[in-house]
């Protein structure tokens, strides 16, 4: 048995969090003794463990997601959530080289569509950005952007620049800047900061770095968790491949 108190000043955290982490089903419920006190085990130790961990390279709307899957022993489900929040870091890398490569030139043709006119429709600049129509429109009424319209029918025209100033944009909210410090930013690039708007794409860029290896750290500590949980179950969590047969086994 683990007491509460020796669980929250490993992890410097506070008991309430492990109730909180508790309440919320990222750990299996814990026995009582018959005043009530939580008996904690091995295992609720390495839970806990497993959430801090992977909370500065996952964050917690994840990890309420991946643990439940750990209860009921869907390990490999949780897995496939993991790699698809690691592409999703890839892929703003990605964008945020992007945005250094439209900085250093005026001529953004690179990355946009080919076309002869020189504007674009709010749904050909949302997949070129990356973001959802509707995303735009709220940059646009926060004052980030604004495109022109069409006399004729009020359709949103975005050209060139708008566009490269809306991959600027998406990178700092990668880097998970706050609103308010995304427009200061902003305004930088609007009075032709150009240096300044590298710095931030830079920055954002060593952020990402800071960030998958904090999510190394992370599956380090959720591979200790699942190997717990197998040992606990006397179950298998690995998957081996068969030389001999070429297929895989659970081991």
């Amino acid at each position: 048995m683990i007491r509460p108190i020796d669980i929250a000043r490993k992890l410097n955290i506070s008991t309430s969090a492990l109730r909180h982490y508790e309440s919320w089903g990222l750990v299996p419920p814990p026995e009582r003794k018959a005043n009530g006190y939580r008996i904690y085990t091995e295992t609720h130790a390495a839970y806990f463990e497993c959430i801090r961990a992977m909370y500065p390279g996952f964050g917690m709307e994840l990890i309420r997601k991946i643990m439940p899957l750990l209860h009921e022993n869907k390990i490999t489900e949780a897995l496939w959530l993991i790699n698809e929040a690691q592409a999703n870091v890839y892929d703003e890398k990605q964008r945020a080289e992007q945005v250094l490569k439209a900085l250093k030139t005026s001529d953004s043709d690179e990355f946009l569509p080919k076309k002869k006119q020189g504007w674009f429709t709010i749904g050909e600049v949302a997949k070129v950005v990356g973001v959802p129509s509707s995303t735009l429109r709220h940059w646009e009424k926060e004052g980030m952007i604004i495109p022109k319209r069409d006399e004729e029918n009020g359709y949103r025209k975005y050209s060139r620049a708008d566009i490269r100033k809306l991959l600027i944009i998406r990178t700092l909210r990668a880097a998970v800047y706050s609103l308010d410090t995304v427009k200061e930013m902003i305004a930088e690039f609007d009075n032709n900061n150009i240096a300044q708007a590298e710095k931030i794409a830079k920055d954002s860029l060593l952020y990402m770095d800071h960030l998958i290896t904090e999510q190394l750290r992370g599956m380090y500590y959720l591979y200790k968790l699942c190997a717990k949980i197998a040992s606990d179950k006397k179950a298998p969590f690995l998957i081996k491949k068969d030389d001999k047969t070429n297929s895989s086994l659970y081991e």
